[in-house]
């Protein structure tokens, strides 16, 4: 028996191993020759660069990034950076290929990417994070750019960090370049609704679950595990849509109340301002690994990768998943919550929110015309339903789990683009 903890565990299994084991169950279905399977295996380009920052003691300290672009058969490649003492280039890849399957699956003329920092940003100033953020994107910028890499945030980096991207891609050009990131802030060419954009995706692709699955969202128990940028979003939508937040957790751990966590807005007010979970709210101390098994109809695992493994997949007891992060469930976890007639709507569908805003950013950045955030909503909202609908009819097609179905739609997508491109020379 593990230890109960109030973070959420490191990632139990290599998420590149899981990434690739994913793809593989997709290329059985599809019959694909070994010559393909190899294009989809590796990563087109991989950067990794180590550099050098003068800290605010005049020490210096060198950091070591990676930005990998996985695939570009439909478009531009488009991922998040990361910046956190776990990033690897293991990890990378795996996302890099995520980044490709959901921007497929969604129908974006994107191909997929990632890249990051190994670094514990809470533990520098803010004038180190600027030097450092600056000079990774010196190192990177090579490869970036609005028709060839356009990055975001991802855990550990915020509007902030992509503006200081942007500055720094711009004084290299010698022009303004807003549409070389997304979840830039609003004043420098930002998208109104960027911000919310994943956890609202994921709270529409719950609501589609519901419908699905037949599980009324109104008074359905949600548990939410992590809070941060996603989790906070979903918890304030289903909130307001009805259901009951019962759980809630972010690294202090959790708090559980089985009537209903009062005043969502309130807690999320406070986490806002600084204040742990555990100081911001009412309700029954958990950790984070007890909130995966609580009795509830829905379970966001909105955290990191690898959360629900083979030594608590068997103890999970939602009837439905819904992936606000990206790769929460293993491979083996994935296979046991399936046997036990779990329904899981998978990452690639689940928490394409963000990067489905994301284009919309890159779209009014490219024509310099702004939409209203009510127009962005709805177009969110119309391209997550027409994206769950897809993958169910697959589904009810072929047969097999939700994963499965929206696999096989994005690497077939994947290579139609491929095979119509050809191979030059």
């Amino acid at each position: 028996m593990t230890a109960r903890t109030n973070e959420a565990r490191e990632p139990a299994e290599n998420p590149l191993t899981s990434a690739l084991a994913q793809l593989e169950a997709a290329a059985e279905r599809l019959q694909l020759d070994e010559g393909m399977r190899d294009i989809l295996r590796q990563a087109k380009r991989e950067l990794t660069v180590h550099f050098p920052v003068r800290m605010d003691d005049g020490s210096i300290r060198v950091f070591t990034g990676y930005r990998v672009q996985h695939n570009e058969a439909r478009g531009p490649v488009k991922g998040g950076l990361r910046y956190s003492p776990n990033v690897s280039l293991d990890e990378m890849r795996a996302l890099a290929m995520w980044m490709t399957w959901k921007c497929a699956v969604v129908g974006l003329p994107y191909g997929g990417a990632k890249g990051g920092v190994t670094v514990a940003p809470r533990e520098l100033s803010d004038g180190e994070l600027e030097r450092l953020t600056r000079r990774f994107a010196s190192e990177i910028d090579i490869l970036i750019g609005p028709a060839k890499d356009v990055p975001a945030p991802d855990v550990g980096t915020d509007e902030r960090i992509m503006a200081w991207i942007m500055d720094t891609h711009s004084a290299h050009h010698g022009h303004s370049v807003p549409a070389v990131v997304t979840g830039k802030p609003v004043a420098i060419g930002g998208s109104l609704g960027r911000a919310g954009a994943t956890g609202c995706g994921v709270a529409y692709a719950t609501r589609a679950a519901c419908e699905r699955y037949g599980v009324p969202l109104e008074g359905a128990s949600i548990a939410v595990q992590g809070f941060g940028k996603v989790g906070r979003v979903v918890a304030e939508r289903l909130d307001r849509a009805g259901a009951k937040v019962v759980a809630l957790s972010d690294s202090s751990g959790g708090i559980y109340d089985e009537a209903g966590l009062r005043d969502i807005g309130a807690i999320v007010a406070a986490k806002n301002e600084g204040a742990s979970l555990r100081d911001a709210g009412p309700g029954k101390h958990i950790s984070n690994e007890e909130l995966l098994e609580l009795p509830v109809d829905i379970l966001v695992p909105a955290a990191l990768e690898g959360q629900i493994c083979d030594d608590n997949a068997r103890s999970v007891r939602a009837k439905i998943v819904v992936e606000g992060a990206n790769g929460p469930t293993t491979n083996e976890a994935d296979h046991i919550l399936a046997e036990r007639g779990i329904q899981i709507v998978p990452d690639i569908v689940a928490n394409a929110g963000g990067v489905i805003v994301s284009y919309f950013e890159w779209v009014q950045d490219l024509q310099s015309f702004f939409w209203e955030e009510e127009e962005i909503d709805q177009r969110l909202e119309r391209l997550m339903a027409r994206t769950f609908a897809a993958v169910a009819a697959r589904q009810d097609e072929e047969g097999g789990t939700m994963r499965e179905a929206a696999y096989t739609l994005a690497v077939e997508r994947v290579v139609e683009a491929t095979r119509l491109r050809g191979i030059f020379p």
